[in-house]
């Protein structure tokens, strides 16, 4: 017999996967659908998880500069790019300093607001936990002082009963 040849015309091996139809998506829901669909289709593949993008931090300023110039008259013409640069540089890197010390006074401020929820929400718990006991001692109060009215009817049945005879 004749080896047999498939759709790539190579002798012996199968087309192992069905040939899929190009979907293109039209919406962003139905590109997420293809996605989970294509994933979901071998569920002991393992998922890839992409990692948290480092944050972007500036380089540190250097701790010496030799060759210090401006774009004042006498500079060659190519240090005016060479001084450009390290100025768009220093910029940028007080520019990130400047967001994260903004960024570190928001989360202050949030972490004390969160607290300061906190400490709200246990005194209205407080105050409400009070006023619910405060209730159940009035329920007990008010059971036992009808207790003690029938108890005291009874006795006062039992004798005037046994008093006359």
């Amino acid at each position: 017999m004749a080896a047999q040849t498939h759709k790539n015309n190579k002798p012996g091996k199968s087309g192992g996967k069905e040939a899929q139809p190009l979907i293109l998506p039209k919406t962003p829901a139905e590109e997420q659908r293809l996605k989970l669909e294509r994933l979901m289709r071998n569920p002991d593949k393992v998922a890839p998880i992409p990692e948290r993008p480092k944050e972007w931090a500036p380089r540190a300023p250097p701790e010496f500069v030799r060759d210090v110039m401006g774009s004042s008259a006498g500079a060659g013409s190519g240090e005016f790019h060479v001084y450009r640069h390290l100025r768009r540089r220093e910029y940028q890197r007080q520019d990130f300093l400047d967001k994260m010390a903004e960024k570190q006074g928001k989360d202050v401020n949030y972490l004390k607001k969160l607290e300061q929820n906190q400490l709200e929400a246990e005194e209205r718990t407080a105050k409400r936990r009070k006023k619910r006991e405060k209730l159940k001692l009035k329920k007990l109060l008010a059971k036992k002082a009808k207790t003690e009215g029938k108890e005291k009817k009874d006795e006062d049945k039992d004798s005037d009963s046994s008093g006359p005879a």
